[in-house]
């Protein structure tokens, strides 16, 4: 039987992740410029594909163009992180509820613990912690909630990351995560709904103290590690 080959991926596709990565783990920094031809040539591509991704990481609100400035990763201010975090605290622990009162496979998240334990590196940590939240609200059984929330993955994780250089709580996080997935894994659909509503609202209560609108977070603009939460 003849095996059909995987696709390869476009150009512009194959830039946006490489961004999009170097972004999420820390390694493009809020504020930093984003220069098309030095891009162009990082990846031996054209100007094209990196216009057109840095075009679409503008839109899931990664990357800010200006006329005059060009592109840059996102700065992240406070206003961003609650209005990000608020919606996340509205849908994500209902997503989680569902799950579990649906029974459904959470091996996806306790796969992504392990690998957050066993990460060499902060990059192998974020990524895994991403992991973990979808898994948790990927089962729920309505597409549009799921999809809702993936949306926001990409600038829940950018919150994150500048928080976590500032504060590096991740230890905390991770006793939560497995707070969580204990108690979803034995059932308790309302004390994991819970148990996820507390850990994401005082992560972005110590991260992001200030009222909504006071301005950019201390370092905001310079600093980013990695995303945990």
């Amino acid at each position: 039987m003849d095996i059909a080959p995987s696709p390869v991926p476009s150009r512009t596709q194959y830039v946006l992740e490489a961004v999009k990565h170097a972004i999420l783990t820390g390694q493009l920094r809020p504020g930093q410029p984003l220069v098309e031809t030095e891009l162009a040539a990082q990846f031996g591509v054209s100007k094209t594909p990196v216009r057109e991704a840095l075009k679409t990481l503008a839109g899931r609100g990664l990357v800010v163009m200006s006329e005059y400035k060009g592109a840059t990763v996102r700065t992240v201010d406070t206003a961003m992180a609650h209005a990000v975090y608020d919606v996340r605290l509205l849908l994500e622990p209902e997503a989680l509820r569902r799950t579990v009162t649906t029974r459904a496979d959470l091996a996806g998240a306790s796969a992504a613990l392990e690998r957050s334990d066993a990460a060499a590196d902060p990059a192998g940590r974020s990524l895994a912690n991403r992991d973990f939240h979808r898994a948790l609200y990927l089962p729920c059984g309505n597409p549009l909630l799921t999809g809702i929330l993936d949306e926001l993955r990409d600038q829940a994780a950018l919150v994150s990351a500048v928080a976590w250089q500032a504060v590096p709580s991740w230890e905390r996080e991770a006793r939560e995560h497995r707070e969580i997935l204990a108690r979803a894994l034995d059932g308790d659909a309302d004390g994991a709904a819970e148990a996820l509503h507390d850990h994401i609202a005082s992560f972005v209560r110590r991260a992001f103290p200030e009222a909504p609108g006071e301005g950019p977070v201390a370092g905001a603009g310079s600093r980013a590690a990695e995303a945990a939460t």
